[in-house]
């Protein structure tokens, strides 16, 4: 009987410790998914020309289509709604997609461009180095890699193109919801 309360002992006491290995990822996208249906708005963090597309504008990210294996989070960039950062698990790894549409919905010839996380990362950023395709539609891009950073208070997404100086970071502040 002793032997039967010990084991019934040790397995309660251990399986808090085995539900809370969650791989980071899966607590990034818990986090991430938490911010459903709210809108947050951004600044660009890295010096920019007065001629830049994102000069002025109000820069708006909108986390509103989430479900099973996908968030959608479109980037408003002022009136230009074109942008959507589409994240997805595939194989148990982020994967992060820039959809570009038209006005009319139709999807631009630079699409669907990005790259799936190498490995789990960390609860609070992700990276997405470039992948095959990214590469394939444009050719200067396959050095890209793209990190999304997640903590209480705001949420970045950043570019590096590796081996030159194009980095390009904005910041949204996810204490402060704004109308979508």
């Amino acid at each position: 009987m002793k032997r039967y309360f010990l084991l019934i002992l040790m397995a309660v006491v251990s399986f808090p410790v085995f539900a809370q290995n969650k791989p980071a990822n899966q607590i990034f996208w818990k986090s991430l998914a938490g911010h459903c249906g709210k809108s947050y708005e951004g600044v660009v963090t890295t010096p920019i020309s007065e001629n830049d597309p994102f000069a002025g504008k109000k820069l708006v990210m909108h986390v509103v289509d989430c479900g099973e294996g996908f968030i959608h989070i479109p980037f408003f960039v002022g009136d230009d709604k074109s942008r959507t950062w589409v994240l997805t698990m595939q194989d148990g790894l982020i994967k992060l997609k820039h959809d570009h549409r038209h006005e009319d919905g139709s999807p631009d010839k630079v699409t669907q461009y990005g790259g799936i996380a190498s490995n789990t990362g960390l609860a609070g950023i992700q990276f997405f180095p470039a992948d095959q395709e990214t590469a394939d539609l444009i050719p200067a891009s396959a050095t890209n890699v793209w990190w999304i950073t997640l903590d209480e208070t705001s949420f970045t997404y950043n570019l590096r193109r590796m081996g030159t100086d194009r980095f390009f970071s904005v910041k949204f502040y996810l204490t402060k919801v704004v109308e979508s």
